[in-house]
């Protein structure tokens, strides 16, 4: 499973690579933990300066999660649950690194793949990019360990519009959301994206460290019960989570009755 997350070093600047290009570098369960792995390692390498997350090849940064795993690792809202744990302390360990993270992003960026760039520091991307969590399409809710680095990007309102009506939109949308920092020539996505990550680098790391840490005490964060919790992975026992999925793996639309 190591070999569909990969890392990689160049001096002060780390760059770790979701590989699997076949499916657009979908993410599966052992990508999600192998990703936490990583990231906490990283964490504790005061060398560093900079972390780049991106996908292999020029297709996708990650289309979402890989739904075809969904019957053996997310059939119930037990088993979603923990599988939702396993993404969410993925989740804030990228969104807790104490060095500065920037998303690579060429193609698509969507679901999970999109989850995962928000709660990086900066995303750079390319103008034929594609953004969207369509997951209203397989009846599941984005839970709250998910939510986190969306909302604080782009707010309540456009958080909601995106989750409702579920489109996947460009580049362009992206950046005036609030989604992207930058969008380049596709052909100069990784040349921008280099030179971003080294002129980060130059900093002083324990700055760049203090910003992250002040800006995020800054933040407001919500507590949530354990019931609130829970409830973030009750669409797993409805039937339509289930139509949804099968809908979505047989190519034909979903037949949604709200049960």
């Amino acid at each position: 499973m190591t070999d569909s997350v990969l890392l990689s070093r160049d001096g002060a600047i780390a760059t770790i690579t979701f590989n699997k290009p076949e499916r657009m570098n979908a993410l599966d369960r052992g990508m999600w933990e192998r990703l936490g792995v990583l990231m906490r390692e990283l964490s504790g390498d005061e060398s560093l300066r900079c972390i780049v997350l991106r996908g292999a090849g020029t297709k996708a940064f990650a289309a979402g999660a890989d739904i075809a795993e969904f019957a053996t690792e997310r059939a119930d809202a037990k088993q979603a649950s923990g599988y939702g744990e396993a993404i969410h302390l993925t989740m804030q360990s990228v969104r807790e690194c104490p060095h500065p993270t920037l998303a690579m992003i060429h193609g698509a960026c969507v679901g999970g793949g999109l989850e995962v760039a928000a709660m990086c520091d900066m995303r750079i991307c390319g103008e034929s990019s594609r953004f969207g969590i369509p997951i209203k399409k397989l009846g599941l809710t984005m839970a709250y360990g998910e939510l986190m680095g969306l909302l604080s990007l782009v707010g309540p309102a456009t958080a909601l519009e995106i989750l409702l009506e579920g489109r996947v939109f460009k580049a362009d949308e992206a950046l005036a959301k609030g989604l992207v920092t930058r969008v380049v020539p596709d052909d100069e996505v990784e040349s921008e994206s280099l030179e971003t990550a080294k002129r980060i680098a130059t900093g002083a790391p324990l700055v760049a460290r203090w910003h992250k840490k002040f800006i995020r005490k800054l933040q407001y964060e919500a507590r949530l019960s354990d019931d609130d919790w829970t409830e973030g992975f009750a669409c797993f026992d409805t039937a339509d989570y289930k139509e949804g999925v099968s809908a979505f793996l047989a190519k034909r639309d979903p037949q949604f009755k709200g049960v």
